[in-house]
């Protein structure tokens, strides 16, 4: 027997039109590439979406064809989202910081129709214009006083709205139709593409906007620093007119300073970035002597947030919400927003749980296995390979049976490829990349572990371990530091007795080198590949 109950497909699109009627005084604040600050509310992103779709129809673009961006947090960014979905196209957002090998190999492998840009990144364009397919559109997202000679012919994106009605009559779509593609930055082999679907998305905002209400909710202001062109900004575009937030749009200002400014002068009251990004805003924080005034959460995701980064926040009177997921899984999977009865549990306790990844949010199943797949128990001990599964999972990749096809296990989970524990409560941690452990005379040693450790030094900046071939206990770690400066460098048997409390002695990394800033991926995420790459040959000393 089925139920009696009327069955409508889940769009996007509803979540802006429900913004727009439900939360008027909601408003998306913008640093432009222009130079100034814009704003405006829900209902005009929601009139001007309606613009664009009927633009973007003028251009030839029709349900299933791909629109690229280019482009930083902002409202015109924003207003894309909407009006590419909405219509029954897929917007396909693209890191600027991919190298221009991956960038025209993802651009070619979408057949993008059209690309829109922001003004920063048309220098980049011009070098790769005679690279890219002859068809493709280019639409600059400015307005006409700021189009700037190029030999690339550049459409106005002010334009392509200009005269077009407000009211689009936005197609009942399937649900399960593509929406958004996103491209994974792999440090090797080709990235490949999620392809996310209405349905996928929406459920995605739902789960997203019960998970963290200190953030979430209509009071709230909420910077993102994660990018657009990441992951849709780990889906605050989506959930935030679902609850009422305003947005307040860095644009591609995002160092401490111009944070701590943007915050203060905006009122935020909650902002979500990676690990990187809050060392930014620590050092500009410590040298102010000052805290951003109404900020009360930040949300640290993309890698391991260090326990000393955590501490500093929460000493501050500054929630901090560890989160984690992937591009595959829309892309939050578990949230470190404590319950209220944890919330009263001593500050020790609370940093130790709030240095986990949290726990999983609605519609998303965890478990890990052993080598051969059996499953391991949820209490705490045991760690083994991490598998998700859910409705906002990928069941493959886009035009890549060959990935597809190494992607899921047995029973249809997708591998992760973390190596992980989980407690009885449910708490996820991350013991490290699979590919990052350390094996050490048999054993493993987790870099992440380390790293968190070492972090808590007070003369060091910034730090990543990794693994070096040893002749005897085939790999050994290497830690790799970034000092406060040159006159405050930390000692390696100081680093050694801190981590002493924490892990066996043979787990202790057998030297230390110093570096100026440790190498990125282009998602901010500390890149060991190329670091591995730069200490290529590393003769370690013989410790025994």
């Amino acid at each position: 027997m089925q139920g009696m109950m009327m069955t409508m497909p889940m769009r996007i699109i509803e979540i802006l039109q429900y913004g727009a009627e439900l939360h008027p005084g909601a408003e998306i604040v913008s640093v432009r590439t222009e130079g100034d600050i814009h704003r405006e509310t829900y209902a005009e992103a929601y009139a001007r979406a309606g613009q664009l779709a009927h633009g973007l129809a003028g251009l030839g673009i029709a349900p299933g064809d791909r629109v690229a961006t280019l482009a930083w947090n902002g409202y015109r960014h924003f207003e894309l989202y909407y009006a590419i979905s909405g219509m029954g196209a897929v917007c396909h957002t693209i890191n600027p910081r991919l190298s221009a090998e991956q960038m025209l190999y993802i651009i070619t492998h979408a057949e993008d129709r059209v690309l829109c840009l922001d003004l920063t990144f048309v220098p980049l364009i011009e070098a790769l214009a005679d690279q890219l397919p002859a068809d493709l559109k280019f639409v600059l997202m400015t307005d006409r006083a700021h189009m700037p000679d190029s030999a690339v012919d550049f459409l106005c994106y002010e334009e392509l709205l200009d005269g077009q009605p407000a009211a689009y009559d936005w197609p009942m779509l399937d649900e399960t139709a593509a929406a958004g593609l996103c491209y994974t930055s792999g440090t090797t082999g080709n990235p490949k593409g999620a392809l996310f679907s209405q349905r996928s998305t929406v459920l995605h905002a739902l789960w997203l906007s019960i998970a963290i209400p200190k953030s979430l909710n209509a009071q709230a202001r909420i910077l993102p620093v994660v990018p657009m062109f990441h992951v849709n900004s780990w889906g605050l575009p989506y959930a935030a007119p679902l609850v009422g937030a305003s947005l307040i749009m860095p644009g591609s200002k995002l160092d401490g300073a111009s944070l701590f400014d943007l915050m203060e002068t905006e009122g935020v009251t909650a902002s979500w970035g990676v690990p990187t990004v809050w060392l930014g805003l620590r050092a500009e924080m410590e040298a102010r002597n000052a805290a951003p005034s109404k900020l009360k959460q930040v949300v640290i995701g993309g890698s391991a947030a260090p326990r000393a980064m955590i501490e500093f926040f929460e000493r501050q009177d500054i929630d901090v919400c560890h989160a984690w997921g992937m591009t595959e899984m829309s892309p939050v999977g578990t949230h470190g927003q404590l319950p209220p009865t944890m919330e009263g549990l001593d500050f020790d306790t609370r940093m130790a749980l709030k240095s986990k990844q949290g726990r999983r949010m609605f519609g998303v199943e965890l478990k890990i296995t052993d080598e051969d797949g059996a499953r391991l128990p949820h209490d705490g001990k045991a760690v083994g390979n991490l598998y998700v599964r859910g409705n906002g999972i990928v069941s493959g990749y886009f035009n890549n049976p060959e990935a597809t096809a190494a992607a899921l296990d047995a029973e249809g989970w997708f591998g992760t490829g973390d190596v992980a524990s989980i407690d009885a409560d449910g708490f996820l941690y991350i013991q490290d990349r699979a590919k990052d452990l350390i094996k050490s005379g048999g054993e493993w040693i987790s870099s992440i572990d380390l790293e968190n450790i070492a972090m808590a030094h007070p003369c060091v900046s910034n730090c990543a371990v990794i693994s070096i071939p040893h002749p005897k206990w085939d790999e050994r770690p290497l830690l790799v530091v970034v000092p406060k400066s040159e006159s405050e460098k930390p000692a390696l048997e100081e680093i050694h007795a801190m981590m002493l409390d924490h892990v066996a002695k043979w787990q202790l990394p057998d030297a230390m080198e110093f570096v100026d800033a440790l190498p990125l991926t282009a998602t901010g995420k500390v890149s060991k590949l190329t670091l591995r790459q730069r200490f290529d040959g590393y003769q370690m000393p013989d410790v025994g």
